[in-house]
């Protein structure tokens, strides 16, 4: 089986599987996108991908997504994970969506980063970015706490440079999956209704994905589901 051909499988399966939960939840198909992950894999990779139909990816990690961003311009890659500030200048440069904004020092140095951006040429829009929204408070995980979420929110929102466009989670480890979504589906609700544009609701991975779209998930991001195990997890 060529490399091309796992990916193939991986993807159909991962739809099919998408698919099942959008019927189980009675939802549209259509009302949620499928976001490969693809930190540590090839370029070569996302280039099959491509040729497979699809035309956005999640990566976590600012210089690896810079390097493939450079590599296929007409790529749209979405920043997943953690961003030190002073990678947030490259960052906006090459992010078609941040999904993981938890502070508001860290959305002043992307809106500074965008606005830099935009002046040379480099984007043609504001950013747009997801407020990552944390259950646990654990900091290794990333996330703002609930107590904070609505103070960020208004940082993005009024930044020039930037554009909310909707809340990102992850469940804390260990936790019920049915009450942890559910959370966070009550709390993107409350987000919805004072920011009517924050329509984004990222949430689900390839183990989850089925209790994600029950509670609402418009983006799942699925990376063993569809390219198999992490051949580079060794990498610093």
């Amino acid at each position: 089986m060529t490399r091309s051909d796992e990916l193939a499988a991986g993807l159909a399966s991962t739809r099919a599987k998408l698919a099942a939960a959008c019927e189980a939840a009675g939802r549209d198909p259509g009302e949620v996108s499928l976001l490969p992950v693809t930190k540590f894999f090839p370029a070569s990779d996302v280039a099959l991908l491509q040729a497979l139909g699809c035309t956005e990816f999640g990566e976590n990690r600012e210089q690896e997504a810079a390097a493939k961003a450079a590599e296929l311009a007409d790529a749209r890659f979405h920043m997943l994970g953690h961003i030190q500030r002073n990678k947030a200048k490259s960052v906006a440069r090459w992010a078609a969506m941040v999904h993981s904004v938890d502070s508001p020092r860290l959305a002043d140095a992307l809106e500074r980063g965008a606005a830099a951006a935009l002046d040379g040429g480099l984007r043609d829009g504001p950013l747009p970015v997801l407020v990552q929204i944390s259950l646990d408070g654990d900091p290794a995980r990333g996330g703002v706490p609930r107590a904070d979420l609505d103070e960020l929110c208004e940082t993005v929102a009024e930044a020039p440079s930037l554009a909310l466009r909707g809340v990102m989670g992850v469940p804390p480890l260990e936790a019920d999956p049915e009450a942890a979504f559910a959370e966070l589906a009550e709390i993107r609700a409350g987000v919805l209704e004072r920011h009517p544009g924050a329509g984004v609701f990222s949430a689900g991975m390839s183990g989850d994905l089925e209790v994600a779209v029950k509670f609402g998930s418009t983006c799942v991001r699925v990376g063993t589901g569809i390219l198999g195990r992490r051949p580079l997890t060794s990498l610093p």
